[in-house]
């Protein structure tokens, strides 16, 4: 378990499952999500075996409100280059269908993750790509001391438009200068 003032990142567990599933299927969150459908219980169970369980290259988290130990969200690690000592971020707080909340959990998640990346597995990068109408994890990565390393122009269709991706991210000596 990684803890932290508010919250703690722990692992996730089957009886996690539905619940993190009705907030990856909501309309306002599965627009930020690379996996655009909706998603059923037999394929986040495949998920949960093949991913979470069985796969050394993802390391995934509930995120739970230490004072009561309610399920807040999920974040984690993906696509973990071991070589390279790089990863893919995810990140959502389905607690009150926020997405990316005002309280500080996503913040707190983030830091919390960033620390055991950095600190405990040694990467050297984490990196990860929004869809340029996500304003809210534009505004939260930046103030993380991510940087902007690329766009890919009308790389996603959403409500009949074409949108960039921006690729961001955020290496270890840069978030170390930041804490």
């Amino acid at each position: 378990m990684l803890k932290g003032e508010s919250i703690n990142l722990q692992a996730i567990e089957r009886e996690d499952l539905k619940l993190l599933m009705l907030w990856r299927n909501l309309p306002n969150f599965r627009k930020h999500f690379r996996e655009y459908r909706e998603i059923n219980m037999a394929m986040q169970e495949n998920w949960f075996t093949t991913k979470v369980l069985n796969d050394p290259n993802t390391l995934m988290f509930s995120i739970r409100r230490n004072s009561d130990s309610e399920l807040l969200g999920c974040c984690g690690l993906c696509y973990i280059n071991w070589i390279n000592r790089h990863a893919d971020l995810s990140l959502y707080i389905g607690w009150e269908e926020t997405y990316i909340d005002e309280v500080g959990y996503a913040e707190e998640s983030c830091n919390l993750l960033f620390n055991y990346a950095f600190n405990e597995l040694n990467l050297n990068k984490i990196w990860t790509e929004i869809y340029e109408f996500d304003t809210k994890k534009i505004d939260l990565y930046q103030k993380l001391g991510f940087q902007l390393d690329g766009k890919l122009r009308q790389n996603y269709y959403y409500n009949g438009q074409w949108w960039d991706s921006l690729l961001f991210s955020v290496l270890k000596k840069d978030w170390a200068s930041e804490k």
